[in-house]
């Protein structure tokens, strides 16, 4: 069957089937779904640095040399993970299942997992569900619908982002909801441009991109198995600028890392960090990040509780050099309030901070007035509702 897909995202929403030469297609049963996504061109990838790998990442590790794509499959509801050489065998069959039905060379296509760790793949229904799809494969919003349903595992929304650049598009979807930290989090993201750039670009662009987006989103701070990144490029649109070009693409994932924050498994509110005034750009992000991961802070932000003393404390662990008689800190959302000034409290009374905590999104902001670098980091609160995910996971 089709997928049908009950998230809030509607039909009508076209990222990745809006780029010239994407084809996508996508089904489900149950908690079991298979998408397949249609795109030859020049390729690259990113994929987790946790030492426990899926079978398909270990897959792709290999292939992804080759710098080219032309269909990716992706399965949820079983990672694949700890399964041995039966699982990596189960990855291969996938790939060749896939080739067959998109009529493509089984060397040239993808495969990604996400889902439950040490369970087998149901290789029969995985089977089914591909062959299904013969003759599905298309470029409207309605398929572009039921692949991005097919890769949800316990999202409660689809994740798509497109931008229609100076001549070319970058479009993505993208899946993640829990188990998120950086290198990356259980997310899956596929990304497609109809910009003519090489393998080697892409790679470069890629892992640029994904620094400054999916490494700095954290829901929980557990780093995921099967975390994959793929870009293609179709070239359909030709050559492009390298610096529009990065700028498009940084774009299109950070709309996709603050999707995943925002879907948060139980979140009730988007946290977002600004560090500035650091010496470089990575002491800002890792400042900010650590903000972002505190569970002190995220429930801090869940009870509307602005315990800035929390905040400080992050920061002051995330290793970057700053002095405390220095710093400021505000908080708020579209309107934000100075708490600490020069390292001094401005004012006891913190009802106002609170006040502008009240909303779906909550943004702190830290100058460590120690150079002239920043980052941001996007993550969100912690709540009764993330234990009780979580704490049945698999039952």
């Amino acid at each position: 069957m089709i997928s049908k897909c009950s998230s809030t995202i509607p039909a009508s929403v076209q990222s990745i089937c809006a780029v010239s030469g994407v084809n996508a297609a996508g089904t489900r049963d149950g908690k079991f779904g298979l998408s397949l996504i249609q795109a030859t061109g020049d390729a690259a990838a990113v994929f987790t640095k946790n030492t426990v790998v899926a079978e398909p990442v270990r897959l792709m590790r290999e292939r992804m040399q080759q710098g080219i794509l032309s269909g990716i499959i992706v399965n949820s509801g079983c990672a694949n993970v700890l399964t041995g050489e039966k699982g990596y065998q189960d990855a291969i069959s996938m790939v060749e299942c896939a080739a067959e039905t998109m009529q493509v060379d089984a060397k040239e296509v993808g495969v990604a997992s996400t889902g439950v760790i040490g369970q087998y793949l149901d290789m029969p229904l995985i089977t089914k569900q591909c062959k299904n799809l013969t003759g599905t494969l298309g470029n409207t919003p309605a398929c572009e619908h039921a692949a991005a349903d097919g890769i949800l595992t316990t999202d409660l929304f689809q994740k798509h982002a497109l931008i229609n650049a100076d001549g070319f598009s970058i479009g993505g979807i993208c899946k993640g909801s829990g188990m998120i930290a950086p290198n990356m989090g259980t997310m899956l993201a596929f990304i497609y441009t109809d910009a003519e750039i090489r393998a080697e670009q892409l790679k470069t662009s890629l892992q640029s991109a994904v620094n400054e987006s999916f490494n700095m989103v954290v829901v929980d701070g557990d780093t995921s198995t099967n975390d994959a990144t793929f870009l293609t490029a179709t070239g359909e649109a030709g050559r492009v600028d390298p610096a529009a070009f990065q700028k498009a693409l940084s774009s299109c994932c950070i709309s996709l890392a603050r999707q995943i924050a925002i879907d948060g498994e139980g979140a009730s509110k988007l946290i977002i960090v600004r560090v500035k005034g650091t010496k470089t750009v990575e002491e800002a992000r890792r400042a900010a990040w650590t903000i972002a991961a505190s569970p002190l802070v995220k429930t801090a932000v869940y009870g509307q509780d602005p315990n800035w003393g929390r905040i400080i404390a992050a920061a002051g662990r995330s290793g970057c050099e700053f002095d405390t008689n220095a710093i400021s800190c505000w908080i708020g959302n579209g309107d934000k309030r100075e708490i600490v000034c020069n390292g001094g409290v401005i004012n006891p009374d913190l009802s106002s901070a609170k006040a502008l905590m009240g909303g779906k999104e909550v943004v702190i902001e830290l100058d460590l007035a120690n150079g002239t670098e920043s980052g941001t980091a996007w993550g969100c609160d912690l709540t009764e509702g993330y234990i009780e995910i979580n704490g049945r996971y698999t039952t």
